[in-house]
């Protein structure tokens, strides 16, 4: 538990200080570090369930989709380019494997991956463009949203482990309980609101502290649902830990799954707004 406390206040500190010194670029190539670690990481779990998937194109067209959006948006890049993109790379990349078996399940495996994982998580970027009202407005909500999606995760473990006693699911996840989830759910929207009502100058128009309470909710409930996803892969590949890079905590995929969920739903709802 300390070294799992430890982690995250030296990553909440890392996240901070990249986004006081750089602003919206250090969110952006923070948001490039973990996609790319995560999408390294769910490839590791494929390999562990026999697929081959292409690890090191995959990552390289990750970091593409995350960066060009935004870097070469001027250009009239978006991000459904880079997936078509994606998809001839990998498309010819496949004629290349000798194993005639196996070249649907790599590539099924190589764009799934791409998927699930970058195209999910450059939702982030267009979250921290949002310019309005204030030029931080971006970076306000970019953390907004973590903190929503991670602080149920922290309710979730503080109340389950007191109180829990009714397994959510007990075949996936057997140590999560629905009082931890609820418990969970509490904490966000508190995070939430609080966090409305302390950069309320930099909130849209509508965002208040009571509407952004009630969004955290099922927002943070697809961060559960996220959660049990990520435990579904890792008990196909029978791994505890998607790795080992945050000591712990497991690896950037254990920190990163409740996200891959959380932040596009973010983004909608910010665009109703």
């Amino acid at each position: 538990m300390l070294k799992r406390t430890l982690s995250t206040i030296a990553l909440w500190l890392i996240i901070f200080g990249l986004l006081y010194y750089f602003k919206a670029n250090g969110a952006v190539w923070i948001v490039a570090f973990i996609t790319v670690l995560t999408l390294r990481e769910f490839y590791g779990l494929m390999k562990h369930m026999g697929y081959d998937p292409f690890d090191k194109l995959g990552m390289t067209l990750s970091a593409a989709v995350i960066l060009a959006p935004y870097y070469l948006s001027k250009y009239g890049v978006q991000t459904i380019d880079l997936l078509a993109f994606a998809v001839i790379v990998f498309s010819v990349r496949i004629l290349r494997e000798r194993d005639p078996k196996s070249r649907v399940e790599t590539l099924a495996a190589s764009l799934f991956g791409l998927i699930y994982v970058p195209m999910m998580m450059q939702y982030f970027v267009r979250i921290v463009s949002i310019k309005t009202p204030s030029e931080n407005t971006g970076l306000i909500l970019f953390l907004w949203v973590i903190a929503v999606s991670k602080f149920c995760d922290v309710g979730a473990l503080l109340v389950g482990t007191a109180i829990g006693k009714h397994r959510m699911a007990p075949v996936i996840s057997p140590k999560k309980s629905w009082e931890g989830a609820i418990g969970g759910l509490l904490v966000s929207a508190l995070v939430g609101a609080g966090i409305a009502a302390w950069a309320h100058a930099y909130m849209p128009v509508g965002l208040t502290p009571l509407i952004a309470g009630l969004i955290a909710i099922p927002i943070a409930a697809l961060g559960i649902v996220a959660d049990l996803v990520e435990s579904i892969i890792k008990r196909r590949a029978t791994i505890k830990d998607s790795g080992a890079t945050i000591p712990g905590i497991g690896g950037m995929f254990d920190v990163t799954d409740s996200l891959i969920l959380t932040a596009p739903a973010a983004f909608f709802a910010f665009s109703f707004l």
